[in-house]
């Protein structure tokens, strides 16, 4: 049957919805390492599309999003197939660790070989299983270790179909990102698959305003695509802002941090955004911007070598001001005063 969907040894109809392991390795121990899968198919005929978390094993907002979307008693697909992998390193999420058993950056080893290392053996199942079924694809990241992230979406957005996809997904900040040979992103468009790559958080903690911006996100994208139903709005969303540029402002001393700014900030060019000291109070040096922009990335452990990253700063055309008013206004939507969770 040609509309019978083949994951593995698996075999999902339409209409159907199904939770599967994908066997990818065994342990020392002879015990099994499989892909958790969850699979909605619609009666409908519709797009397919790949959610996916933890490709850095220690990204840990990416599995929450997806137990959250995929839990919710109104989340419905009308039409098409979700497939939503929410541990795909899951070698990493068992360590706490972002690299595969063999040090590799999974998100470097695509597409990956069946007789390759293991974790070109984990990208080939990966690419071959799930994304070669998908038209489209959403990629959840968390910032590095000790490092933040603004909720952004990151991708090619010279494709006009993936700039709509980033502008509908609805966080203020989009950023261009040229494609990384070795990543996912790049084998699934290679693929013909147009992916998303959402940044929001820091590695090993969760944090509540990239959780709740990245389930809105996902939902607006489903129901653009037509997989789920379109909820009425009471106003238009307003446009996310694209950045074409950006860059990280390292330390100039070794030290202690006293930071001066947070994610989201409007940032003026020449403004003083940290300064190092020594154990005994001397301020050794200073960081400061070099051109305006908004702050989307940061370091939060407030210890720092010479020539360290410390600050990510994205560059607009647009108001500043206006861009740091529009992250505070969805923040503030999404984190309502009352309740936790969504």
């Amino acid at each position: 049957m040609s509309d019978v969907l083949r994951i593995g040894e698996f075999e999902i109809l339409p209409g159907e919805q199904r939770k599967i392991e994908l066997p990818v390795a065994k342990l020392y121990t002879d015990a099994d390492v499989s892909l958790p899968i969850h699979i909605i198919r619609a009666k409908k005929p519709g797009p397919t599309i790949f959610i996916s978390a933890a490709v850095h094993g220690d990204e840990l907002n990416g599995i929450e999003i997806i137990r959250r979307l995929i839990s919710q008693k109104n989340f419905k697909i009308i039409r098409g197939t979700v497939i939503a992998v929410p541990m795909v390193n899951v070698y990493g999420v068992v360590n706490q660790s972002r690299y595969m058993p063999d040090r590799r950056d999974l998100n470097r080893c695509f597409p990956g070989s069946a007789k390759g290392s293991l974790a070109a053996r984990v990208a080939h199942i990966f690419l071959n299983e799930i994304v070669k079924h998908c038209d489209y694809g959403i990629d959840l990241h968390t910032g590095a270790i000790h490092r933040s992230n603004l909720p952004q979406i990151r991708g090619d957005m010279e494709d006009e179909e993936t700039k709509l996809l980033a502008q509908v997904f609805g966080v203020p900040v989009v950023l261009h990102s040229t494609i990384i040979d070795g990543s996912l992103r790049d084998a699934a468009v290679k693929n013909n698959t147009k992916v998303l790559l959402y940044e929001a958080g820091e590695a090993l903690r969760f944090d509540e305003f990239s959780i709740r911006a990245g389930i809105k996100g996902i939902e607006n994208v489903l129901q653009h695509l037509g997989l789920m139903r379109k909820k009425p709005r009471k106003k238009k969303p307003t446009d996310p802002y694209i950045a074409n540029s950006s860059g990280w402002h390292r330390a100039n001393a070794s030290g202690i941090v006293n930071n001066k700014v947070n994610l989201g900030d409007q940032i003026t060019k020449g403004e003083l955004l940290a300064e190092i000291g020594s154990p005994y109070g001397d301020v050794l040096g200073v960081v400061t911007a070099s051109r305006s922009g908004i702050l989307i990335g940061k370091q939060n452990i407030p210890l720092v070598q010479e020539g360290e990253a410390m600050f990510h700063i994205a560059y607009f055309k647009e108001s500043d001001e206006e861009i740091a008013e529009h992250i505070e206004t969805v923040q503030d939507l999404l984190l309502p005063e009352s309740g936790l969770y969504l």
